[in-house]
């Protein structure tokens, strides 16, 4: 029995959420997201969305959490939104954006700039005496999650001094040097 697939999804004042052929639509204030199902049953009732399943199968068991999971992400993009923090740590690292532009300058011979989807709001916090700080916001979670893993791909932080793109709040496992 899934647990996630059984809680139903309930869907606030100002979003409306409609089935037509195995495609589930979500509008909010903030945009509008569709997902493609299979497998397993979406029903709307009483305000709340119910993700059902015919039989116990492996697939359609894996399915039930997996649908629900993605219509709840897609109810709460459109209604709140998703933000994700990047902070840059290290000399000379920094970052800045016009427009969709974002600029890293992160201790390579040249300065890396990447076009930022449309969909994903960016915007760069830089503080004195403080690490510079990216954020990503967008009504869709994959989208801002995607795009927050490519900018921390261009530096991953190293596990020596901390250096490199991370997550605001991430834990890095540490080693010690040489002289250890």
């Amino acid at each position: 029995m899934s647990r996630i697939g059984n809680n139903p999804v309930v869907i606030p004042a100002g979003v409306t959420v409609e089935i037509n052929n195995n495609v589930v639509t979500v509008k909010g204030k903030l945009g509008e997201l569709s997902q493609e199902f299979s497998d397993v049953t979406i029903k709307v009732e009483e305000g709340n969305v119910i993700v059902e399943r015919s039989s116990d199968k492996k697939n359609e068991k894996a399915k039930h959490g997996l649908y629900r999971s993605l219509i709840n992400n897609m109810v709460e993009g459109v209604s709140i939104g998703w933000t994700k923090n990047l902070e840059l740590v290290g000399v000379g690292y920094r970052a800045s954006n016009q427009g969709q532009k974002l600029d890293l300058a992160l201790g390579f011979s040249h300065n890396i700039v990447l076009d930022i989807a449309p969909e994903v709001s960016v915007e760069t916090i830089s503080d004195k005496g403080k690490n510079p700080i990216i954020k990503l916001t967008s009504h869709d979670k994959q989208l801002v999650g995607q795009v927050a893993a490519k900018i921390r791909g261009f530096r991953p932080p190293e596990p020596y001094k901390g250096k490199g793109v991370k997550f605001v709040g991430e834990e890095l496992r540490r080693k010690a040097g040489k002289s250890a």
